[in-house]
């Protein structure tokens, strides 16, 4: 336990290091990640270094490049989840809400009303309260 936050501190001083624009993009990356399943296949150190390394790229930051060369991890892992967050980007890139929804809404089941106006099946009552 202790590796893991001795490692996770010099990961963020690090971060830090690296300035308030590289920082801010990396968080934004990480929580892009989250919204595919890069968090299910792979460990929350190689997502966040994806990020540093994906945002690092973005502003052209050479003392992070460097960094990055001289680490004991892969390169190839770090662009295998950089991939899989970019194919996340592309998806979104390609989806046009006013295009697709349409045709989503038309899919999704109605709820059915029985003669009472209530939803028919629901098991929720009404509290005295309210009636």
């Amino acid at each position: 336990k202790r590796w893991y936050q001795r490692r996770v501190r010099a990961l963020t001083s690090y971060a830090e290091s690296l300035g308030p624009e590289v920082l801010n993009t990396a968080w934004h990356i990480v929580n892009d990640a989250l919204r595919c399943d890069v968090i299910l296949t792979h460990p929350p150190y190689l997502i966040a270094l994806s990020a540093l390394h994906m945002s690092s790229v973005i502003h052209n930051n050479e003392n992070a490049m460097k960094w990055f060369s001289e680490l004991s991890i892969s390169i190839e892992k770090i662009t295998q989840v950089s991939q899989q967050i970019i194919q996340l980007y592309e998806l979104w890139r390609g989806f046009d809400e006013k295009k697709e929804i349409p045709g989503i809404l038309i899919r999704m089941p109605r709820p059915r009303m029985s003669h009472s106006g209530s939803l028919s099946g629901s098991r929720c009552s009404t509290p005295s309260s309210m009636r």
